[in-house]
């Protein structure tokens, strides 16, 4: 088997341990007699799943005992719009930090069900930083304060908690939750597509505080009703059972690993490998401005743009893949998540290096 090495936004890379796992348990999960995607969600078999993965969850991230743990669909994107659902009275309204494309869209769908100000936009800087506490005022009577933790698209990242003024939180986590530290005690939402350092596309976590759950409006439709999902254990409906047993597994690797800490360091000296090369010559243009750059998700042009072509194209002959950066605004985009070993970096790195001989 050849593994290439992965830097794509998502779906990211899976460790290889958590692939064996599940195509052993593909054909037979345990001692079942039923194959994973065969067997009931509704089974006692595959409720140990669903109690194990919440209990990973829970370990991982410290995640108080009094909060709920989801694990929803739709992605982010329906989240956008669940969470202002449950969250927003007639009445109230939330503000909002845009920092990139997913900020825009969470901003977009909160304005359809209720008020929501923007505090802080970076769009006429090109998103290429974040904000300093000193930049918004939160006001006093806003129902809850929403912000994305990391910008794919744009390679930004926050790495410190925005200042809330004592506000209710949420944050939109999908691209850095268990890669960067999360403060889950400080937060009432936290949502995340699994597709990038959790598992595969289809499952969403949700993590509620108690003040989350008991705002949610009456009269909501079911399926879009935390209150609904939290009392049936997140099996209201048929859920990606599939998703969530690899989701477990992708806890329990990073368990193994050393926890979220040890993640953190991992995604510290691949990130720091790469801007190094980057800041070292005038050849590369990193986006991001040094304060706000994601560890994450690197995102950079050539100095001169013609060559960019050449550059992934080469990249992948050499078995890099995942290269080009997102299609609204190109470049080179190279995703960092929890499972990209160290040694694509390096090889992404040595490509860098031939690259730009040739070209000087």
């Amino acid at each position: 088997m050849t593994r290439l090495h992965n830097f794509g936004a998502g779906p990211g890379v899976l460790p290889l341990e958590v692939i064996e796992a599940c195509k052993k348990n593909l054909e037979e999960l345990g001692s079942s007699g039923l194959g994973l995607m065969e067997t009931s969600h509704r089974s006692p078999v595959f409720q140990a799943i669903v109690d194990e993965a919440d209990a990973r969850l829970r370990r991982l991230l410290g995640i108080p005992d009094d909060y709920s743990v989801l694990f929803l669909q739709g992605g982010a994107s329906l989240q956008f719009h669940m969470s202002a659902l449950n969250l927003l009275d007639q009445g109230e309204h939330a503000e909002i930090i845009v920092t990139g494309t997913w900020s825009q869209k969470a901003y977009s769908e909160i304005g359809k069900l209720g008020g929501v100000r923007a505090i802080w936009d970076g769009a006429q800087e090109g998103f290429t930083r974040v904000p300093d506490h000193s930049e918004y005022s939160v006001s006093e009577d806003a129902a809850y304060i929403h912000y994305t933790s990391n910008n794919t698209i744009y390679g930004t990242q926050f790495h410190e908690m925005p200042d809330s003024r004592g506000r209710p939180m949420v944050v939109d986590a999908s691209s850095d939750i268990t890669g960067a530290h999360l403060d889950v005690s400080a937060h009432d939402v936290v949502y995340a597509g699994a597709q990038k350092n959790l598992g595969p596309s289809g499952v969403t976590v949700v993590i509620l505080s108690p003040w989350a759950l008991e705002k949610g409006r009456e009269g909501l439709p079911s399926m879009l009703d935390y209150k609904v999902h939290e009392s049936k254990g997140s099996l209201f409906n048929t859920p990606n059972t599939y998703g969530i047993f690899v989701l477990k597994e992708v806890l329990g690797w990073i368990e193994r690993g050393g926890g979220v800490q040890a993640a953190i360091s991992r995604n510290t000296a691949k990130a720091s490998l790469l801007y190094d090369h980057l800041d070292s010559s005038d050849f590369w243009v990193p986006r991001a401005l040094k304060s706000s750059r994601s560890v994450m998700n690197a995102t950079w042009r050539i100095s001169d743009h013609s060559l960019e072509p050449d550059f992934l194209e080469g990249a992948e002959e050499r078995g890099l893949m995942g290269l080009k950066g997102h299609r609204s605004v190109g470049g080179i985009r190279a995703s960092m998540y929890n499972a990209l070993e160290l040694s694509s970096v390096e090889a992404l790195v040595a490509w860098m290096t031939e690259f730009e001989s040739m070209h000087s």
